[in-house]
């Protein structure tokens, strides 16, 4: 029997999307992570490692902001675990399957260990991202085969975006992450983009609303901020910010994840 993947509960900021005003009846949501940094080939600002074994936190040299998923994968040994082995039982089906059928082996791999998650929102990927063309076109084929469910994720992989947003199902909504290798694309293509920022001030002067909940990722259809938040190094402009948000009682999500199957 095939390894199956594993689901995530949802922390703090997503409960609240499980009743924001868009959802006129309590919602399911449902995540699905990949080990941060790792599978995220579009990242730059925010990219960061956490050690597969150790847990112990690495930063890319052009890194702004830490990652929140890979900080909390390094405290956390059973999310370090459940992440490593969706990503390794994603890459054992691609490679075993005939050639041209990767995406196809993903999707029923996908879609099989969905079959006991009950939810009506999945974000795709709290950590990780599309880490190749056709694990991204396995995805649309999952969408496609649930049209009734809704899938959402914050992506740096625009060039996959780019190359399948005609055979990508309106169920499956996209928001472009700014800070990647791949920005000039958010602007030539109108993607729907998110960027992080330091303060509400900056947000402000960026005419960007915060988005508290996800609603604006999985619902809305204009760009938006999101407050630095998760743990940052110390001493960094990144650190000092949330400081400052912290103070006002901002900035901060349960970063615990557990697993589902």
């Amino acid at each position: 029997m095939k390894n199956l993947l594993k689901f995530g509960t949802p922390n703090a900021k997503l409960k609240a999307l499980a009743t924001s005003h868009y959802n006129l009846t309590r919602k399911k949501v449902a995540t699905f992570s990949l080990p941060s940094g790792y599978t995220c080939p579009g990242a730059k600002e925010c990219l960061s490692y956490a050690n597969r074994k150790t847990g112990k936190i690495k930063d890319g040299k052009h890194t702004k902001f830490r990652c929140f998923q890979a900080s909390a994968e390094a405290v956390y040994p059973s999310l370090r675990n459940m992440v490593w082995n969706n990503f390794d039982a994603l890459r054992k089906a691609e490679k075993e399957a005939a050639e041209g059928r990767g995406s196809i082996a993903m999707a029923e791999l996908i879609l099989k260990s969905l079959e006991n998650v009950k939810f009506d929102i999945l974000r795709v990927h709290v950590g990780g991202d599309f880490f190749s063309d056709d694990y991204y076109h396995a995805w649309v084929m999952v969408a496609n085969a649930m049209p009734d469910k809704l899938f959402y994720a914050y992506t740096k992989s625009l060039t996959s975006w780019k190359q399948m947003r005609e055979i990508t199902p309106a169920n499956f909504v996209l928001t472009a992450s700014r800070g990647g290798y791949h920005d000039e694309l958010i602007d030539e293509h109108d993607f729907k983009c998110a960027e992080v920022v330091f303060s509400e001030e900056e947000a402000a002067e960026k005419e960007l609303e915060i988005d508290h909940d996800d609603s604006h990722a999985a619902y809305g259809n204009d760009s938006f901020a999101l407050l630095i938040h998760g743990t940052q190094p110390k001493g960094s402009e990144a650190s000092q910010a949330l400081q400052k948000l912290r103070k006002k009682g901002k900035g901060g999500y349960s970063s615990k994840r557990k697993a589902v199957v």
